[in-house]
């Protein structure tokens, strides 16, 4: 258990160091990114598409607000496009994190704790409870790429790993694309009430997850 948690804090430091660096430095903005979905308004739909796929991929690495650009991608893109080009930058992004995590994660761990026994615990929880996680990964930032690298490193099986983030993040986007492309600058009340009710759903269901496995190591 250590491991997992100093494995968890280790890459979100990692995570929040690029969140830290895109904010001082300005490199990518929330405005720069509006502005990048509106000069490409003009154009065919796989421009925006191609941009939505790249920032979502872009998520892996540094910090980029996922939920603006699905709901950006509902509003310019509309339902159904939404949907299909967030999903190919989310899953792209967990893929790349999961398989980079599952070749060279074990070489990480030795370096975090030689322990054998420390990463076969970690191993074991995380096939136990790991699908779990992935569900509710969204609850904050940071956390869904941590999840996915943490599930690579501890070797989950990738048809859990699938099982996990499928159920996590499709009904995640279509939510969020769903309200976005029914909303607009006059009505924005449906993205905001999904926002809302989303951030709170996750919240709450990760904090009853958290409450569980601290009564239950009592």
């Amino acid at each position: 258990m250590n491991l997992l948690i100093k494995s968890a804090l280790i890459l979100a430091v990692l995570f929040a160091t690029t969140f830290l660096l895109v904010k001082l430095t300005g490199i990518l903005s929330v405005d720069d990114i509006k502005a990048g979905f509106q000069s490409l308004s003009s154009q065919p739909v796989y421009f925006i598409g191609g941009l939505v796929i790249l920032l979502l991929f872009a998520d892996l690495f540094i910090a980029v607000p996922t939920m603006t650009v699905i709901i950006l991608a509902g509003f310019f893109l509309g339902f159904q496009a939404a949907v299909v080009f967030a999903f190919i930058g989310l899953a792209c992004a967990a893929l790349t994190g999961y398989f980079i995590s599952l070749h060279w994660g074990d070489h990480l761990l030795k370096k975090i704790n030689n322990d054998e026994g420390q990463r076969i615990q970690m191993q074991t929880l995380f096939h136990k409870h790991g699908v779990l996680m992935l569900i509710l990964c969204r609850a904050m930032p940071i956390l869904p790429e941590v999840s996915v690298c943490l599930a690579g490193a501890s070797k989950m099986p990738f048809a859990r790993f699938l099982l996990g983030w499928s159920l996590g993040s499709i009904p995640y986007l279509v939510i969020v694309a769903y309200a976005a492309s029914i909303s607009d600058l006059e009505n924005p009340l449906p993205i905001i009430w999904a926002a809302i009710g989303i951030v709170s759903t996750l919240w709450l269901a990760w904090a009853w997850f958290i409450r569980a496995k601290v009564r239950t190591a009592d």
